[in-house]
């Protein structure tokens, strides 16, 4: 009796251990199946009513609109603040005795020059457009008769005595100038003043735009200023919830992410602005109509990657083609050449490889990103998919390392097969270098 109590009490620590051991499992099980069909549910519940889900998300964009405004002025307006606090904080670290007061001082300050140069550029855009739009609409109004006389007769004297061809033209061209003059004045100019009593009505809808745009700004500062605050914060939580290994992975994914967005957002404002300065300059010196508007086009549409110049090119050029015919194919011959120093000198000097995605890939950005979202994807559709396959490509690198099989692109080109016993590449000329020796052999045998 005595050696069976003691086996007993020798065997139920173990005892314990498994039937603890088989808990855990059976509730991780229990748990993993839980989420799965949470989310299962998640997915349908969103997928049939997809409408009520959109309705949702609308509003709950629309409540948080100051805060989305915020973020995004904050981010666009952190690398510049980030120079001026490293300038300023420079030149007080050693005239001030505490070095946290030099730091708060030069951060205030930086944060208000970047607000400044903000306001400064809007309020310059919209001293140089509104001005030469209305310019450009009146002067159109008023010369758009003569000018498409002008242009029939230029047409005229290229066809050079073909009657039928300058017939076919000028009956074109003059019925699209009577549509077109007939529209400004019979439907836009009526259709203004119903517009601006709808402006009128819709006062509150402004002033609350407004609001949120100003809330926006005071969030921008609040972010900008306790930024190394918020990132920290983050930084907790990822860990509170992920194992080291995985939260490490997160983090540098994040990092990676900021590093993309950042370097492809700034570079591609400075490079616009940049074509814009250009497109000013030259078009000046050519003697173009409207030469602010059409360069402030230029530029602001060149932010988007590939078919940027083309999308802003057409407007500018219907601008300039209905006061001076000659002028707009000069125009359009400038636009060609603006899009290829761009593409291959000045864009890849500022941008460099900050994406690392072939332009196969920038296109089907742009295409899917602007298809789903608009002006907004088809700007930021190329960060996105550079995100998406630096992750893609981190997951497939990691898991052939673990099996231990070539990471390398260039070893799958020519690939036949992985060897399933040594794990190594057999590649398609070994393999008929193989077949040729065996063939070989095999006649030698015979002989």
């Amino acid at each position: 009796m005595e050696e069976l109590k003691q086996n007993e009490q020798i065997q139920t620590p173990k005892t314990k251990k498994t039937d603890e051991f088989h808990l855990k499992q059976i509730t991780i099980i229990a748990l993993a199946i839980f989420i799965t069909f949470c989310c299962c549910i998640l997915f349908f519940f969103v997928i049939y009513r997809y409408n009520g889900f959109t309705d949702f998300w609308k509003k709950l964009t629309y409540i948080l609109q100051p805060v989305i405004i915020g973020l995004v002025v904050a981010y666009l307006l952190n690398p510049l603040m980030k120079l001026i606090d490293g300038k300023l904080f420079s030149l007080f670290k050693g005239k001030m005795k505490s070095e946290k007061k030099a730091k708060k001082i030069s951060r205030g300050m930086a944060i208000a020059g970047a607000l400044l140069f903000l306001v400064g550029i809007i309020v310059l855009l919209i001293a140089a457009i509104v001005p030469s739009i209305i310019q450009s609409i009146q002067g159109i109004i008023s010369t758009l008769p003569a000018e498409v006389r002008s242009l029939v007769d230029w047409i005229n004297d290229i066809a050079k005595g073909d009657s039928q061809i300058a017939d076919i033209a000028e009956e074109v061209i003059t019925q699209a100038g009577n549509f077109f003059e007939n529209w400004m004045k019979n439907t836009l100019l009526p259709q203004a003043e119903v517009y601006i009593s709808s402006i009128t009505s819709g006062v509150i809808t402004g002033v609350k735009f407004v609001i949120n745009i100003l809330v926006g700004l005071i969030i921008s500062v609040y972010v900008m200023a306790s930024q190394e605050k918020f990132a920290g914060q983050a930084k907790k939580i990822i860990y509170a919830i992920f194992k080291p290994v995985r939260a490490n992975v997160v983090v540098e994914t994040v990092r990676k992410s900021n590093e993309i967005f950042g370097g492809f957002i700034s570079g591609k404002i400075l490079d616009s602005a940049i074509i814009g300065v250009i497109a000013y300059i030259v078009l000046a010196i050519m003697k173009m109509p409207d030469t602010m508007l059409v360069a402030v086009i230029i530029g602001v549409t060149n932010i988007i990657p590939f078919f940027g110049p083309f999308i802003g090119a057409i407007p500018s050029f219907i601008i300039i083609v209905l006061q001076n015919p000659v002028q707009g194919l000069y125009f359009l011959i400038f636009v060609i050449i603006l899009q290829q120093v761009d593409g291959n000198i000045i864009g890849p000097k500022i941008l460099g490889d900050s994406t690392g995605l072939s332009s196969f890939w920038v296109v089907f950005a742009i295409l899917v990103f602007g298809g789903l979202w608009g002006f907004p994807g088809m700007l930021l559709g190329v960060p996105i998919m550079a995100v998406i396959y630096y992750i893609v490509s981190n997951v497939v690198t990691y898991s052939l390392k673990k099996r231990g099989i070539p990471e390398t692109e260039i070893d799958y080109v020519n690939l036949e097969r992985i060897d399933k016993h040594t794990n190594q590449p057999v590649y398609e000329t070994t393999e008929k270098n193989k077949k040729q020796d065996e063939n070989r052999q095999g006649k030698h045998d015979n002989f």
